[in-house]
């Protein structure tokens, strides 16, 4: 069977096009659910995700004793990662369904994750975010796209212009090949 990518986004306007880190990862063979922060969800068309993944958006904790809805995750992106997201994983706050699949599939170790944080210049040079980078980077099975190299910085309020550059495809190459996690 395909394996399952958890594609988690937060809240960007980059976010709306998630659609096609969905498309690209359907092409490479996985089976893709999306995971919107609270803050995530305000960017994102629920229903054509839905409907493009055939799984639900999850936005949060289920309720004790409810099924799980979505597959487990083989792996997850995510993408974008804010300034706030960046923060609270790198010191272990689970606050919301979103941060808490990514520290819960950490601490198992055997999930490839790769985060592609987003934010603009004024707040990555904000010594926790720095600090929060340099954390997650120092984790093994965690691949931290950012820098230059990856997406410029922009100024405050400008982070729409970036939009049609997120590299989406970048994130996805730099998980396993879907075929070596088919079950």
């Amino acid at each position: 069977m395909s394996p399952v990518l958890y594609a988690i986004v937060t809240g960007s306007p980059v976010a709306r096009k998630v659609g096609v880190l969905v498309e690209l990862a359907q092409a490479a063979g996985w089976r893709v659910c999306v995971v919107a922060s609270p803050d995530g969800r305000k960017f994102i068309d629920v229903p054509a995700l839905a409907a493009q993944t055939g799984f639900p958006v999850r936005s949060t904790f289920k309720n004790p004793g409810e099924p799980d809805l979505l597959p487990a995750a083989d792996a997850i992106i995510v993408a974008p990662a804010t300034a706030n997201t960046v923060a609270k994983w790198a010191v272990g706050i689970a606050d919301t369904l979103a941060l808490g699949l990514v520290i819960e599939a950490q601490g198992k170790g055997t999930v490839p994750i790769v985060a592609v944080p987003f934010t603009n210049s004024a707040m990555a040079a904000h010594p926790a975010f720095k600090q929060a980078i340099a954390t997650l980077r120092g984790w093994g099975g965690l691949t931290v796209l950012f820098g230059d190299d990856v997406l410029p910085l922009t100024a405050a309020g400008m982070g729409e212009e970036l939009t049609d550059r997120f590299p989406w495809k970048l994130a996805l190459d730099a998980l396993p090949p879907a075929a070596s996690l088919a079950t």
